[in-house]
């Protein structure tokens, strides 16, 4: 993932002497938290080049972070400062912004901070306040992941995504209004045929078709075909398939995208489950690659949810339907005939991890085109669980912690069985009632990343003005 480019600048007393008395001082711990940011591998970091002690340097420092497009500003006290000075420089220095009072006792940084804090909020500019010391582990995690937010946040900023086929299915869940999309996320839509799919499919290079066939087979755990609905000319139709969306996505210039797939595609053409796939994996049969985040049932706030996490994480991310509750086992069955990277099936980066724990199984009759199921159980794990939907036309965010569960590999596949056996699973466990969940969660999709992301996406509400609920 593109490393975030985060301003710092660091605030002075207007007074000369006093100025040049803490100059040092301000320059060290503004260095301090350069090197703590920097040293997470995750920022570049651009520091002020001057220590600000006139509304004119104030200015300048923050016109050269703009001109340096940072994706979010550092104000930094430590000592006593005046508070126009930051009010001068929100005028240049590009949002969002994070108040950082380093504590030190004999002197009055914290004053500073909240001398500023005040300021902004007389004239209505939004901020994040913090304290304490860079190199206090806590402190540097909730510094860390603020900026993460605010880099997810001007990251949707201009993207595109690619709707291909329109609403399935008489989902209401599954589109959103565009004019809403553009206001708060800076997003825009463009509308594909599917058939652009099959054509572009059709024009697929054959000695890549065939490279694909033979790395997925030498690389799945299973492919089982059964002369019928999956041969091995199906499946590379399947492949043309992700070869002629990836090459649309680059003639037109996606970034992310959702397909419609049932009722069309999946009556005359094949289902999209290796296209969505591997679209969404960090890898295919030509090496390693970014995810493409691609939504099946081209979800739009699916997608958009999606593409928050991989802002937040760079990894794939989850799509998946609440499917069931076990109530014996207090475990929630998500899956989904599309869109499960096989990144899932061992969280791993590295294909020879994932793709022998995948079977390639033959399509439900429900999709008569036919095809290939990626099929896999998600490897357990702490995970965070999220959507954005709308209530009333206003959006809201749903965070749900959770923990991916694995059981023995046979009862597994039994337990699989009673849903639909060729779809892939993630068998989680929340911290919330089942009574719970249903009653509140918002919509009959889930998307999620490994590792905790709470505070990450409580950031990103709050920079969006979301309102947002967590369950635990």
């Amino acid at each position: 993932m593109k490393k975030i480019k985060i301003g710092i600048l660091t605030m002075s007393d207007g007074r000369e002497y006093l100025h040049n008395t803490f100059e040092e001082l301000n320059f060290n711990k503004q260095h301090s938290i350069a090197k703590a940011l920097t040293d997470t591998g995750l920022f570049e970091v651009i520091e002020g080049e001057r220590i600000i002690n006139s509304n004119t340097v104030a200015k300048e420092e923050g016109m050269r972070l703009r001109e340096n497009s940072v994706e979010a500003t550092i104000f930094n006290y430590t000592i006593w400062c005046y508070p126009q000075f930051t009010v001068a420089a929100q005028n240049f220095a590009p949002s969002p912004y994070l108040l950082f009072s380093n504590l030190h006792p004999s002197q009055c940084g914290m004053v500073g901070m909240l001398a500023a804090a005040g300021s902004l909020d007389q004239i209505g500019v939004p901020y994040k306040k913090l304290w304490g010391d860079v190199s206090d582990e806590d402190v540097l995690k909730k510094m860390v992941s603020f900026l993460k937010a605010c880099s997810a946040v001007n990251r949707l900023k201009g993207l595109t995504f690619g709707n291909f086929g329109g609403r399935p299915l008489g989902m209401y869940t599954a589109v959103a209004n565009l004019e809403q999309w553009q206001k708060l996320f800076g997003i825009d839509s463009e509308n594909i045929e599917q058939d652009d799919i099959i054509r572009a499919g059709e024009k697929a290079d054959e000695m890549e078709v065939e490279k694909a066939f033979r790395w997925l087979t030498e690389k799945v755990g299973v492919i089982a075909y059964n002369g019928k609905n999956l041969t091995e000319e199906k499946l590379k139709t399947q492949i043309r398939s992700y070869i002629g969306l990836r090459d649309i996505i680059k003639a037109k210039n996606l970034d992310f995208v959702g397909i419609k797939a049932h009722g069309d595609l999946t009556d005359r053409y094949c289902t999209m489950d290796i296209a969505e796939a591997f679209l969404n994996d960090p890898y295919d049969w030509n090496g390693a690659k970014e995810p493409i985040v691609a939504a099946t049932e081209s979800d739009m706030d699916g997608a958009l949810t999606m593409q928050i996490f991989k802002h937040l994480t760079g990894t794939p991310v989850l799509f998946a339907d609440v499917r069931h509750y076990n109530k014996e086992k207090d475990v929630w069955y998500f899956s989904n005939s599309g869109t499960h990277a096989t990144y899932f099936a061992g969280a791993s980066l590295d294909p020879d991890v994932n793709l022998p724990k995948v079977s390639l199984l033959p399509e439900t009759p429900d999709y008569p085109a036919g095809g290939a199921s990626v099929h896999h159980f998600a490897k357990e794990g702490k995970v965070t669980l999220a959507r954005l939907a709308r209530k009333n036309g206003k959006y809201h965010l749903t965070i749900v912690p959770a923990q991916f569960i694995n059981y023995p590999q046979n009862e597994m596949a039994e337990m699989g069985s009673i849903t639909t056996p060729q779809w892939p699973i993630a068998f989680a466990q929340l911290k919330v009632s089942a009574d719970y969940f249903l009653n509140n969660f918002p919509c009959n999709h889930i998307h999620g990343v490994y590792g905790d992301y709470v505070e990450d996406l409580l950031n990103v509400a709050k920079l969006l003005d979301i309102p947002a609920t967590v369950f635990e």
